[in-house]
């Protein structure tokens, strides 16, 4: 190493107090950053790599939180303890932080050039009109398209990349020596997720900063970071460069990271299974309107001309970028968005079926969503929230029946009965989706649509979801319509697949054929972004 490090972690501890008790959870943590170069923090939820990453601007709840050992030195000056005018020097100016979900992060009453020229206002004193040429240049940089016509949209405007990309702009808005990117391509698209990474490449190697990488994906720690740091239960169980300890571990919990992706294929299935639910020339245009009197200038097709057929018992992949219609399908096959077309469930043509009319089948036709969390109401208990539905088709009004009922869901998603009397914050990412499964399965339903359900999660818990999935669907012959981005659940989970894009099927097929041999360039293209990922951690999505 050549001179003093531009940052600095000796022996840190972070602990928490709650209800008047100190608990540990990040203990004897030290690691060092040179300039230019990167480091990741490798790890599964709950490890202690974001906690440690916000520990070095000092962004944790003091004094709920303490430090009760451990030095952070940035250039030599402690973190740990500094007073409010030196860590405002540091906080944005200095170091800068991405965080994982921008949506979270963005203000949403605030316009994007608002947002961005407020750093460039207070940290660089720039009046408001040389802020916003400064924000146009920045937002140019990061490669958003029309950065021009961006600068009065809200973060709801925006797709997931484009709000990712604005949080980089912001955070390379004062040139910072460190960035920290905690999770920045999680609950991105594929391609979408090969852009960003190649963005913070080629941004670090022209400007020169260092980088400190917060992920649970290898093919990005692969990638992005020449060293590495594994992160486990609050402490770094092993650490070197990137090749050697992902290519020879030597940490039982290196190796099981590196064995957790999701793997293998589904099961052949009988071809003669019923039709379970099947739609023709399915069409969901959304109208657009302008001026005074709001007439109609034009649709947006989110779905155009769609036609599919999913039998029990199988899976169903629909796969594509954001935008490109996959859940607006899957909203309008279960009737919960107005479309154009039939829609056969079970041989009955349901399009044109009132809402009473519907109710019964609701029983039938179940969704899991994207993030367990969100879904899950804070205020219910698990045992309330599995059994809403048995609640609103009056299935078990006794009071004991309700709750066996709870516990057979309970127990089939591998929790444990004594669980339901607790509340959704007290579970992980993993067990909050059981929950969720746990609430469509109580029905018994027929028709599942999975609405990216693993996303959210760790690889190893993706792993256990999926064959939990595999499980349920052998068990009781359920039919899946699996939406998803990340192509290796796809491979795992689906028989057949249809690629979206723009609101209309650019190739659909047998799973193992698309994956093998695409036909159509938008295919390829997302099969080559996944599978250098893919190939970076050591898997195979497909050739």
């Amino acid at each position: 190493m050549t001179g003093a490090p531009l940052l600095e972690v000796k022996d840190l501890a972070i602990a928490f107090q709650v209800d008047g008790v100190r608990e540990t959870v990040v203990e004897g943590v030290s690691f060092a950053l040179e300039r230019g170069k990167t480091l990741a923090l490798v790890g599964e939820s709950g490890s202690g790599k974001s906690t440690t990453a916000l520990s070095v601007l000092q962004l944790l709840p003091y004094p709920a939180a303490s430090h009760p050992a451990g030095s952070i030195k940035f250039q030599g000056q402690e973190m740990v303890g500094a007073d409010e005018s030196t860590l405002r020097g540091v906080r944005g100016n200095r170091i800068s932080m991405i965080f994982q979900e921008p949506m979270s992060s963005l203000n949403p009453l605030h316009t994007i050039e608002r947002q961005v020229g407020e750093i460039l206002e207070l940290h660089q004193g720039l009046p408001r009109a040389a802020a916003r040429t400064r924000t146009l240049e920045l937002l140019q940089k990061v490669g958003l398209q029309d950065a021009e016509d961006r600068l009065g949209a809200y973060p709801h405007q925006l797709s997931g990349g484009q709000r990712q990309r604005v949080m980089i702009a912001m955070a390379l808005a004062n040139e910072p020596d460190i960035l920290i990117a905690d999770e920045p391509t999680t609950a991105l698209d594929v391609t979408i997720q090969a852009q960003i990474l190649e963005l913070l490449a080629a941004l670090q190697a022209e400007m020169g900063m260092a980088m400190l990488l917060i992920t649970h994906d290898l093919g990005v720690v692969r990638k992005m970071a020449p060293q590495v740091c594994v992160m486990k239960d609050g402490g770094i169980v092993e650490r070197g460069e990137t090749a050697k300890v992902l290519s020879n571990p030597a940490h039982d919990y290196t190796r099981h990271l590196i064995a957790a992706e999701p793997k293998g294929e589904p099961a052949a299935k009988p071809d003669d299974a019923d039709v379970m639910i099947a739609a023709e020339d399915l069409k969901v245009w959304f109208p657009m309107r302008a001026g005074l009197l709001r007439r109609t200038v034009g649709h947006v097709k989110a779905v155009d001309g769609l036609s599919l057929e999913l039998k029990a018992g199988h899976t169903l992949g629909i796969v594509g970028e954001s935008g490109s219609g996959k859940t607006t399908l899957g909203q309008a096959l279960l009737r919960l968005t107005a479309s154009k077309g039939a829609i056969r469930f079970e041989g009955a043509e349901i399009d044109s079926f009132r809402p009473r009319a519907l109710r019964p089948l609701r029983r039938k036709m179940q969704i899991v969503f994207q993030d367990p969390f969100g879904s899950l109401s804070p205020r219910m208990s698990v045992g309330d929230i599995v059994a809403e539905g048995l609640d609103v088709h009056g299935l078990a009004p006794a009071k004991d029946e309700r709750r066996a009922r709870i516990a057979e869901a309970l127990e089939e998603v591998g929790l444990e009965p004594s669980m339901m009397d607790r509340y959704p914050h007290e579970f992980s990412g993993g067990q909050r989706q059981r929950i969720a499964i746990a609430r469509a399965m109580i029905l018994k339903p027929r028709f599942v649509m999975l609405d990216e359900p693993t996303s959210a999660l760790d690889m190893s818990v993706q792993a256990q979801i999926v064959e939990l999935l595999r499980d349920l669907q052998t068990r009781h012959g359920l039919a899946y319509l699996f939406i998803s981005h990340d192509l290796k659940i796809v491979r795992a989970l689906a028989d057949d697949i249809i690629v979206m894009k723009d609101g209309r099927v650019v190739e659909a097929g047998p799973a193992a054929r698309v994956f093998d041999a695409p036909r159509d360039a938008y295919t390829k293209a997302l099969m080559a972004a996944a599978f250098e990922l893919e190939a970076a951690s050591g898997g195979a999505v497909g050739t």
